[in-house]
């Protein structure tokens, strides 16, 4: 496909996507004359219509060719989304039309603005297509496990470039406003097709996007305008509620505010949620109790490999305070004997990752009490995934999986098949080399199980990986759903 057949073929996408009219085309059609460097507008030759990925490919590849772009990951990248960026209607027509369909209904308006997140390709659809999904049934409901292909891997001359590329702090994060229509550098991801619509959350101004590398149906973020950082306190259970009252059928919930138990941006205040039900929603609570002070409250322990305090009530305002009760209290909360400490040194060691959602009438949140403790066997983490596990995963433990989504890397994808050959003919590392680190595994798993065949090896795989996940969730939880790890929760409980 030559450039100006391209050219032609994104635009008529445009078009039919609605992110620009006939009456734009020729000055988006000049706009990208101009970037590509094509002088002459020649008749397009007429073609079938062709997916988006393809067209931004050839795009992408002739600004190669005429040496107007490296040929690296990130150049790549920032480049196409100049490209759509050029397509992508100004702030001001993308809140008008938000708020426009919200009229008729909140979801109305997300199911909008979640296509046209994809139409201009701020989701990559194609690539998120390509991540590999499969469900691990638990004793606790139906897990979900992920292999992430869809985020590129760091290219070695990027990773050289941004060594030698001046610093510079704008913007100050990858969350902040300021990103909305930012070209991009090489250690920073460019957002020229990015449209936040702007709400309001306990009295400041916060903006709705969604991730650019969707882990769930409409995973979005709600971040908030002034770059301040992650905090945890009584008035968070305010703002989640807030985001309930605009959006009441996505869930909403937020990171913990600390290192190790935390996600991966704690500088930025901000929060994920999005129109899906993970396997803990499900989860039903094993233990009510009554919270003093709150009689009104609905209260129970969750039952779920982490340690889950389940609040309910129609009272959002009264919701609010309990949940800030329990808050305030496993803060200060130390147990030696079940090597639970508050603090060491002055450094606090206690937090929650809170997930709020709509129950019909009721207002419902979820307190995940985590604990970021290291101790010299235990560098990483006291509750963190063993390191016994770190073969299959080894990052933090954070929101998305604290309910039962497993973000795997990208690198298992490529080791399944292998895993599977390895459990039907026997683990032979000479062979395979590069599996060293799953070998002890898959020998425990060859001497386990007696129904390994040809036909149901690669489905072995996938439910050993689902219950290598099931244990990671345990080992983030604080209390162990032992019996004494009970009793110790319990000793808790009595304390509020």
């Amino acid at each position: 496909m030559n450039v100006i057949d391209a050219i032609k073929a994104l635009l008529d996408y445009g078009i039919a996507r609605n992110l620009i009219t006939a009456d734009d085309e020729i000055c988006a059609r000049n706009q990208l004359m101009n970037v590509l460097h094509a002088s002459q507008w020649e008749t397009p030759t007429p073609t079938e219509k062709l997916p988006l990925e393809e067209i931004l490919t050839a795009l992408v590849d002739h600004a190669i060719l005429q040496g107007i772009i490296e040929d690296t990951t990130s150049a790549r990248d920032r480049f196409d989304t100049k490209l759509m960026g050029i397509l992508t209607p100004m702030p001001r027509e993308v809140i008008s039309k938000f708020k426009e369909v919200y009229e008729k209904s909140p979801e109305a308006a997300t199911d909008w603005y979640y296509q046209f997140s994809k139409d201009t390709d701020y989701v990559r659809a194609a690539r998120i297509a390509k991540d590999l999904h499969w469900v691990y049934e638990s004793e606790y409901g139906s897990l979900d496990i992920t292999i992430n292909r869809s985020k590129p891997e760091k290219d070695p001359r990027d990773i050289a470039a941004a060594k030698l590329a001046t610093k510079v702090s704008y913007p100050a994060c990858q969350l902040c406003i300021e990103n909305t229509g930012f070209a991009g550098t090489v250690s920073h991801p460019a957002r020229q097709n990015l449209r936040p619509v702007p709400m309001t959350v306990n009295g400041s101004a916060w903006y709705l996007q969604y991730s650019p590398y969707v882990y769930y149906n409409e995973h979005c973020i709600v971040f908030r305008e002034e770059h301040i950082p992650m905090q945890i306190d009584n008035a968070v259970f305010d703002k989640l509620f807030d985001v309930l009252e605009f959006l009441p059928h996505y869930f909403i919930g937020s990171n913990a505010d600390l290192p190790i138990v935390g996600g991966s941006i704690l500088s930025h205040e901000h929060f994920q949620g999005g129109h899906y039900t993970f396997a803990m929603e499900t989860a039903p609570i094993e233990e009510h109790f009554m919270l003093p002070g709150f009689e009104n409250i609905t209260a129970g322990i969750v039952k779920w490999p982490m340690s889950v305090i389940r609040l309910q009530s129609a009272d959002r305002t009264t919701l609010s305070r309990a949940c800030a009760k329990v808050l305030n209290a496993w803060r200060a909360y130390t147990d030696e004997s079940a090597t639970v400490f508050a603090e060491t040194d002055g450094t606090p060691h206690n937090t929650i990752t809170p997930i709020a959602r709509r129950r019909g009438e009721l207002f419902e949140c979820d307190l995940v009490l985590r604990n970021n403790l290291t101790t010299k066997e235990r560098p990483l983490g006291l509750y963190h995934p063993n390191p016994t596990l770190h073969h299959i995963k080894k990052e933090n433990i954070g929101l998305i999986e604290v309910m039962g989504l497993a973000v795997l890397p990208g690198r298992l994808a490529n080791e399944l098949g292998t895993m599977a050959e390895m459990l039907l003919n026997g683990v032979d590392i000479k062979e395979h080399p590069e599996m060293e680190p799953h070998a002890t595994w898959l020998n425990e798993i060859r001497a386990r199980r007696n129904d390994i065949a040809a036909e149901n090896a690669n489905d072995i795989v996938k439910e050993e990986i689902g219950a290598v996940f099931a244990e990671v969730l345990a080992d983030a939880g604080v209390f162990k759903r032992t019996p004494s790890g009970k009793e110790a929760f319990l000793k808790f409980i009595h304390t509020l």
